[in-house]
């Protein structure tokens, strides 16, 4: 098959209103949202108010199931673990490395990120401190529709696990009834606890308030698509959420001294996710830059998935030529992209200025892909610049902590003074008045 050359939109840092054009073209059309919000809407509240019903209706609808209760939909352990047996070695073997590269991650990452419960002792005997508690029982939502992904229920349910969660509850979608064994081996690997095979808006619902089978839960978290994101968006409040998870990105630093074969397949490996896929890459050597087209147009036909890759870069991608590595990891910053490939020769240096990334993957060797599957940090991170001001989903996200306060007898004296006199300033007298009873001497 002949190399065709795609039209990728093309920029340098030098363009004018190049800050303006960059930031266009990190957004995505808003076209569609009103309607997939009213659908959903809609799919919610048929859930919360029909329950079984509902769900039973609405898996025949989008996934041609055929079932008369949800019982039907839900996978046994045995099944689970039943999968898990019968796998080939070679994906047995890389599904253990994996989940045991992944819960690695996580047990140190609990050490090491304060998920732990603490507490110092004052002067006068008062006790303060903090009280870490796992949640009592999380959703997780795999997606299920152009793509099977194992990997992202061992991201999910480990470090979940790993948190001390009693109870992880699995949601995945199997149109037609096509279950893929790897995600149901990665659920026993995982220790998840029930899995019923329901997806889109309305698995969400369920989770979040509960059918006569489905028991409801105290945060889902895992990506979907739009139907999925704008159904956790509606039921935040009454559970907690990861985050809203927009389409995947990568963007790659590049000094020039890369394969750029290597980079071009970078680039491919997040465009094969879906259309809407996002990959840019920043590069101070146009001649580099130009090899990296030339890699694309030579790779591109071999590639299975070559009409999304092909739909993803024409449309979202970036190849953006900058002044220096320095320009490039400001701009890096502006972009806060989920993933951030530095493919330098001294690719610490650079990550040094980068403030803004959901995960940053250091070196010539390091694929993005390698995160995606086995490196043991999670893959599920925040997009859209959400990077900015959030972080990679984590054991950090399924605990949650109480502050611990006991003070003693001499230091109520203290305090109780301090609380009077703010508390008087606030006009709370009845909170002032707390305190007071409890001093020796009555102000």
């Amino acid at each position: 098959m002949s190399s065709v050359r795609i039209p990728i939109k093309c920029l340098t840092s030098q363009d004018p209103g190049f800050r303006e054009t960059l930031l266009s073209s990190l957004s995505l059309p808003m076209a569609d949202d009103e309607a997939i919000d009213a659908a959903v809407v809609r799919i919610l509240a048929d859930v919360k108010s029909r329950g079984d019903e509902a769900v039973i209706a609405l898996t025949h609808q989008f996934d041609r199931l055929n079932v008369t209760s949800v019982a039907q939909l839900e996978i046994s352990r045995q099944e689970l673990k039943l999968a898990y047996d019968t796998l080939s070695a070679e994906q047995k073997s890389a599904l253990d490395v994996a989940a045991q590269r992944v819960r690695a991650y996580h047990e140190r990452q609990k050490i090491e990120a304060g998920c732990h419960s603490w507490e110092y002792e004052e002067a006068d005997g008062t006790r303060l401190g903090q009280k870490v508690t796992p949640l009592d029982r999380v959703g997780i939502y795999v997606p299920g529709g152009k793509a099977a992904y194992p990997s992202s229920v061992l991201m999910n349910a480990i470090p979940a696990k790993v948190a001390g969660v009693k109870e992880v509850i699995m949601v995945v979608p199997t149109p037609d009834g096509a279950r893929n064994p790897l995600v149901l081996a990665a659920a026993h690997l995982s220790g998840v606890d029930r899995v019923f095979t329901i997806g889109g808006a309305q698995a969400v619902g369920a989770l979040a308030y509960g059918t006569q089978t489905i028991p409801s839960v105290d945060k889902i978290v895992g990506p979907g698509n739009a139907f999925v994101a704008a159904a956790k968006r509606r039921v935040f409040g009454l559970v907690g959420i990861d985050m809203i998870a927009g389409p995947s990105e990568i963007l790659v630093i590049a000094d020039g001294t890369s394969n750029p074969d290597w980079v071009a397949m970078d680039l491919f490996s997040q465009a094969e996710h879906d259309e809407l896929a996002q990959s840019i890459l920043l590069c101070p050597d146009a001649q580099f830059i130009e090899q990296v087209q030339v890699s694309i147009s030579k790779l591109l036909p071999e590639m299975p998935r070559r009409k999304v890759i092909e739909t993803s870069l024409t449309n979202r991608a970036l190849l953006i030529q900058v002044e220096d590595m320095s320009q490039a990891c400001e701009i890096a910053n502006a972009i806060a992209a989920e993933h951030l490939e530095i493919c330098a020769a001294e690719p610490r240096k650079w990550a040094d200025m980068i403030r803004h990334a959901g995960a940053i993957f250091m070196g010539h060797y390091t694929s993005e892909s390698l995160g995606d599957y086995c490196a043991g940090p999670n893959h599920v991170l925040p997009t859209a610049r959400t990077a900015r001001f959030s972080s990679p989903l984590g054991v950090y996200d399924f605990i949650k902590r109480s502050s611990m306060i006991e003070v003693s007898e001499a230091g109520a004296q203290t305090l109780g003074a301090v609380a009077s006199t703010l508390a008087h300033g606030e006009g709370l007298q009845a909170h002032a008045r707390a305190a007071e009873m409890r001093l020796k001497t009555v102000l």
